[in-house]
C-alpha cells in the first residue's frame, strides 16, 4: 500500500484479497507495522499483554484513548480501529457519549464493539450518528466472566444458527465489517459467506476475510500461554533475553561503552 486504507477499499476486499490486521498500543511498534498490514486494531487485551491483568474487563476509556493517539502518531497506511472497552456501550447514550470523544480525541477510523442481537439498537444509534462500527461475535473476551471463562462457540448446531443470526442482524443495523472469535471453522465459513461485510477472524480457521492476531503473541512476547490458534512467527522472549543478558554481561566486564560508543 502507498496510501491509507479507507473503510471504502478496506469493504471492497472482501472476497478479492485477503485482509491483515494485528493489534499495536504504541507508536513504535505501530510504525513497525504500518508498511507490511492492511489494520491496526487497538485493542483492549493491551490489558493483559501491557499492563499484566488477567483478563481485559478493567481497561478505561481513558487508557485506550491514550494509546490510540499513540498508535494514531506514527500510522500513516494503516486502516486503525478503537477497540470499546467493557462498560463504555452499554446503553445507546453512553455508547455515543463515549464513541463520539474517540472519534474527537484520536484518529481512529472506527470503532469495535461485542455482542450479537443485543447490541442491535446501539449499533444503528452509533452508525446513524456517522460512527463506523466493527461487530464482535463469536467467543467475547468481555463476557468471559459472567460465562465462567474462554470457550469455543459454535459447537452445536443450535450456537452455529445463533452466530449466523447474530452476524446478519449486526449488518442489518449498519456494522461494517465484523470480528469472528474463538468459533468451529465452518461457522466462521457460513457467516462469511451470508455477509456482505468483511469477517476477520481470530480462531475461526482460513475462511474468514482477513485474520487478525495480538502482537505480543505471535512474535513470541507473551509467555503466560499461548492458544491453539496463535502461530509464534519469532522467539521474541528468548531474542530479548539474549540481548538484555550480553548488555549486562558487557557492562559488568567494562567492555561497554567502547570507543566506538563514546563520543
Amino acid at each position: 500500500m502507498s496510501h491509507k486504507l479507507t473503510l471504502k477499499k478496506l469493504q471492497k476486499m472482501k472476497g478479492q484479497e485477503k485482509i491483515v490486521m494485528i493489534t499495536a498500543y504504541d507508536a513504535l511498534f505501530a510504525s513497525l507495522f504500518d508498511s507490511y498490514v492492511d489494520m491496526i486494531l487497538v485493542g483492549d487485551s493491551l490489558n493483559m499483554s501491557f499492563s499484566g491483568k488477567p483478563d481485559t474487563i478493567s481497561a478505561t476509556i481513558d487508557q485506550m484513548i491514550y494509546h490510540t493517539q499513540a498508535v494514531c502518531s506514527r500510522v500513516e497506511q494503516s486502516f486503525i480501529l478503537f477497540d470499546m472497552p467493557f462498560g463504555t456501550y452499554s446503553d445507546k447514550e453512553s455508547a455515543l457519549r463515549n464513541a463520539v470523544r474517540v472519534y474527537q480525541e484520536t484518529e481512529a477510523d472506527a470503532i469495535k464493539l461485542e455482542g450479537g442481537r443485543e447490541k442491535v439498537e446501539i449499533i444503528r444509534h452509533l452508525s446513524d450518528n456517522a460512527i463506523a462500527v466493527f461487530g464482535h461475535i463469536g467467543l467475547k473476551p468481555q463476557s468471559a466472566r459472567s460465562e465462567g471463562g474462554y470457550a469455543i462457540k459454535g459447537k452445536s448446531e443450535a450456537e452455529k444458527q445463533e452466530i449466523i443470526e447474530n452476524a446478519l442482524a449486526l449488518e442489518d443495523a449498519g456494522a461494517v465489517a465484523l470480528i469472528i472469535e474463538g468459533v468451529k471453522p465452518d461457522v466462521a465459513e457460513a457467516v462469511t459467506s451470508r455477509v456482505s461485510i468483511p469477517t476477520i477472524g481470530i480462531g475461526a480457521g482460513v475462511s474468514c476475510d482477513g485474520q487478525v492476531l495480538v502482537w505480543s503473541d505471535m512474535l513470541g512476547f507473551f509467555e503466560e500461554f499461548m492458544p491453539k490458534f496463535v502461530k509464534q512467527y519469532m522467539d521474541g522472549g528468548a531474542l530479548v533475553r539474549e540481548a538484555v543478558q550480553n548488555y549486562a554481561a558487557e557492562v559488568k566486564s567494562g567492555t561497554f561503552p567502547d570507543e566506538a560508543h563514546t563520543y
